[in-house]
Formats: structure tokens, sequence, C-alpha cells
């Protein structure tokens, strides 16, 4: 009964964000089963007072003839507007109902902050908006055609019974057998589609994390590694499905065979019954056209049943992106600062979820508007952290972070475009003139490049820029961040792709361009870090000093040796892209 109840919630649910649709489906499905149940009176009546007439002396009148041609045209017209009827608007109804939930979960996934995007894979993230909601409205086109089906197995078993008591009891009495076919099909094959949906979720994920390192996997020579890691995944897909569908088939064989056999006997039964008079020619007729047109019918009851496990298991995947509590968005946590500063933080610190060790220890931190500041320190110190934090992608664990008043911009390390234009990439949403696209990409150095591409502004980048190098990547993405002109530019190691003389340009740009903007970058290359107003120098997440670069220089023997890592480091050859 548990399972009945939730696969009733789970229909009731899906019905209810187009219920208009689906009532106009159902009353399709009820006007077919109405008007079945009368073509079975007509046949009876044609047969007794027009066919078997027309052997007789005297034949038949031609009004009888013309009546009983235009009831059996009539009941088939009327059938067949209430067929029309259900599968559009069953159709109506499966595909809105895919809308809306395609729709609400994007919805979900937009409204949870990148903290939550970070904990979630993106292949069932994909599934879940996709195939899951595709596999959830699987059973609703059905359901209104198995709706009418049930009128008209109660009003055909009144029919039955009326027309003749014996063969109405053995025809009705197979209704029960079938239905506990379905009973027991569902109980067992609910399980299967369960693990399929969940290796279907699991598969996508691998597959989309494949495919985004197809690079990697190309020159590590992983790609047979891969193959074999996905075909064993994909089998489970299949060994799960298959075990559904072996139960569908063994299921639909029964369905299909007890209602042919029943028929066999119901013909036997029933022309001892016409020999005998209690039943005319015509009524035996009419009553196993009944029953025959019975059987596809009751084959949808079991199609629609035997489908509710699978939806019923895409919809539970769906509910849980839905109903899962929205996580508190980090820059709801921001403060503004007041006066001259720029960014302040007070005690702020940040543990990530199931760590006991914090990846940012409590900092106090005070930035003046209108200046640089850098922060440097080696790989794994906490610096993209604490971008984050000051960008309200990470909500503090503890303590406050607080940010001037206006838009607050965050470029990444690591630069992700979109597949469309270059103007799209720069403007992202916002309604800007191709002049001050122009304008940010002159401040980022990329005016030059971006002139020299086919269409200009209107060139298609591919997949995450894939036809631009690693240099021309990252200044799109910062003219994206300048374009908002914004009172806080957070650049998270942003140059690390340019050669030293364009991020010397791109840095002289942005003191002279945005005088009044402040900036806070994680920085590596030692040209750089001398620019800066302010540097904060950062080991193990703490904050051990700061103040300008040559002051620590000459007083952190740490960060001296640090700094002259980095100077050894982009002495050495490398191919850099610029």
């Amino acid at each position: 009964m548990s399972r009945a109840r939730r696969y009733a919630r789970f229909v009731r649910e899906l019905v209810g964000l187009h219920p208009k649709l689906f009532a106009a489906a159902v009353a399709g499905a009820f006007v077919f089963a109405l008007f079945t149940v009368a073509s079975s009176m007509a046949i009876e009546w044609v047969i007794d007072e027009v066919v078997l007439p027309a052997f007789e002396p005297g034949g038949v009148s031609r009004s009888t003839l013309v009546a009983g041609c235009a009831l059996i045209i009539g009941v088939g017209v009327v059938r067949a507007t209430g067929v029309v009827m259900r599968r559009s608007f069953a159709g109506m109804t499966q595909w809105r109902v895919a809308e809306t939930l395609s729709d609400r979960v994007s919805e979900r996934f937009i409204r949870q902050p990148a903290s939550w995007h970070r904990r979630q894979s993106d292949g069932q993230l994909v599934a879940r908006a996709g195939v899951d909601v595709e596999t959830s409205i699987s059973a609703l086109a059905p359901i209104p055609f198995a709706c009418g089906t049930v009128l008209l197995i109660f009003v055909s078993a009144a029919y039955l019974l009326a027309t003749d008591l014996v063969l109405g009891a053995v025809a009705v009495s197979i209704f029960p057998v079938l239905i506990i076919l379905n009973v027991i099909y569902q109980h067992r094959v609910d399980a299967h589609f369960d693990n399929a949906q969940q290796a279907l979720g699991e598969f996508s994920g691998a597959v989309h994390e494949s495919f985004e390192a197809v690079q990697l996997v190309k020159a590590y020579g992983a790609g047979e590694r891969e193959t074999q890691r996905l075909s064993t995944m994909a089998s489970k897909i299949r060994d799960a499905r298959v075990r559904a569908v072996y139960l569908r088939g063994t299921f639909e064989a029964f369905l299909e065979s007890i209602p042919s056999l029943t028929n066999i006997g119901l013909v036997v039964l029933g022309a001892s019954r016409v020999q005998s008079g209690d039943l005319t020619i015509g009524q035996l007729s009419g009553f196993i056209f009944m029953f025959t047109l019975l059987v596809f019918p009751l084959r949808i009851i079991g199609y629609a049943l035997s489908e509710l496990p699978h939806a019923d298991a895409g919809y539970r995947r769906v509910k849980a992106v839905l109903d899962e509590p929205l996580d508190p968005d980090p820059r709801d946590s921001i403060g503004h600062t007041h006066g001259e500063l720029a960014v302040q933080l007070d005690g702020a610190s940040y543990t990530y979820p199931g760590e006991s060790s914090p990846v940012v220890h409590p900092a106090d931190l005070l930035v003046p508007r209108g200046t640089v500041t850098a922060i440097v320190g080696a790989t794994g110190a906490g610096k993209s952290t604490m971008v984050d934090l000051i960008g309200g992608v990470l909500p503090p664990t503890t303590g406050t972070v607080s940010v001037t008043p206006g838009p607050t911009t965050i470029v990444f390390q690591e630069a992700f475009l979109f597949g469309g234009s270059v103007r799209d990439n720069v403007a992202v949403g916002l309604d800007v003139t191709d002049d001050q696209v122009w304008e940010a990409l002159g401040w980022a150095c990329a005016d030059g490049f971006v002139r020299d591409l086919p269409d200009g502004l209107d060139t298609a980048v591919g997949e995450r820029g894939v036809t631009l190098s690693g240099g021309q990547r990252q200044r799109i993405a910062l003219a994206r961040a300048l374009v908002r002109r914004p009172a806080l530019l957070l650049l998270d190691d942003t140059t690390s792709a340019l050669d030293p003389a364009t991020e010397l340009a791109v840095l002289d740009n942005l003191r002279t361009a945005l005088e009044h903007t402040s900036i806070v970058m994680v920085a590596s290359r030692p040209s750089t870090i001398a620019l800066a107003d302010d540097v904060l120098f950062m080991a193990q997440g703490r904050i051990l000093d700061h103040g300008k670069h040559e002051r620590l220089m000459h007083d952190v023997p740490d960060y001296r040796e640090l700094v002259e890592a980095f100077e050894t480091d982009r002495a050495a050859p490398a191919g850099g892209a610029s």
C-alpha cells in the first residue's frame, strides 16, 4: 500500500501542474470508453436487425439499412473524436509538465549559490534537468487512456453481465487475474528501475567529466582506461534495464495470452448458448467484439502501471533537487564598509565542510579604497580561498567580511568562456554598447587580437573558448569584469598566462582607467607584486605579514625566499601563451 500511495502522490503532483489539460485528456478517454461499449451494442443491433434479416425472405428495408450504417458511422466518428482529444491533450499535458519541471529545476540550480555547486557533480545536475525530467513524464501520456479504460471495464462488465450472466461471469473473472499480474510486476520491477536511473546519473557525470578532460586523457594516453571505466558504468545501466525488460516481456506475454485463450473459450461457450436459445447471434457477436476490444485497453493499463516505477524513480531524483533547501547565499553575509575602506575582515576564517582545520585562519584586514593589494604565498597558502571570501563566493565560517558599496567582480584563474561570440562573453547579459565592449577590451589589452579575429566581436570562440589561447581567454574574462566598472576588482592569478609586458600594460590600464576601483589580486610574478600598494604574505592559511614589497623582501626571510623562487621559475624557459 505504501508503494500505491507513493505512485498516487506522484501522479497527483505531476497532474497538479497542468490539471485542465489533463482533465481534457481524461474526458476524451471517457468519451472513447463509453462509445466503445456503444459500438458493441451497435454491432449487436446491426447483426440482428440488418445482417441476419438480409438473408431471410423479404430482406431488410432501406430505412433500416440506412439507420444501421448511420449508427455504425456515428459511433465510430464519436470514438475517433475521443481518441484525438485524448491523444492531443495527453501529449500537451506531458510536455507542458516537462517544461515546468525543467524550468523549476533550472531555476533551483540558479538560485543555489556557487558554494553549493562546488559540491555537486556537473553530470548529475545535467541528468536531473534532462534525463530525469523526461523519465518523470513517461507515465503521463498513457494515464488518461488508463483512466478511460477503468471506466470501460466497469461499464463493459455491466454490459457483459446484462447480455449473458454465464458468459459475463467468465469474462469479468479475468479482470482480477490481470490486476494481480500487474501488482506482481510492479513489485518486482521497481528496484531495477531505481538502480538503472541511479546508474544513468552516475554514467552521465562520468561522461561529462571525461569530455571535459579530453585533452588530458589524450595527452596521457588514458583513452583505454576511460573507455574501460565508462564501459563498466554503462554495463550497470544495461544489466538493470535488461532485467527490467525481461520482467516486462514476461508480463506482457501473460497479458497477451490470457485474454486470447479466454476469447477462444467464450466463443465455444457462446456457441452453445446460442444453440440453446439463451443468446442471439447478434448478442454473441457484440459480446465477443466487446471482449476483443478490451484486450488492448487492458494492455494500456499494464503499460501505464509498468511505466510508473520508472517514472517515479526519475521524479524522486528531480524532487530531491526541488526539495533540497537553498544554501545561504554567501553574498548575503557580506557587509558594506564605511569611509575610505574597500575591504574589511574581522576575524574572518573559512573551513571546508567535513574538515577540522581551517583553510583560512581568523584574519583581520583593512584595504584602503582605490589601492592595489597583492596576495602572495606558496601553493596551498589559502590565497584563492581568501579571494573567494572577499568576493562572496564562500561564506566565512567565523568573523565578518565587508566590502565597499558598488559592484564587486571576480576573475578566476581558470578563465571560463561560453561558446558564443566575443561580445556575448564580455557582456554576459548586460545591455552594453559595442563602444563599451571595445573600451573594456582595450583596458584588458584584448582589443588588438579581437580586431584580428575573422568576425571581430561576432567571432564565436568555441566551447570554453577552445579557439583562443590561455592568455586571450584571460583577457576576455578580465574585460567581462571591467565592462561593469566595478568598485572592487578581485583577480585570482588572472594574468598568469600573459607575458610580462602585456601583464604590466594591463595593470597600468587598470590604474589609469579605473583609478577609483580597488584591486585585490593573487600574484606570483615579482614585477607585478612590486606594483602593489600593499602585499599580504600568506602561509598555511594565515596572513603572516603585509606591507610594501621592498620592506617584506628586506624584513621577512620566508617571503624573500618565495619571491626569489618565483624569479627563478620565471627565468626558466617556458612556453607561456599570450
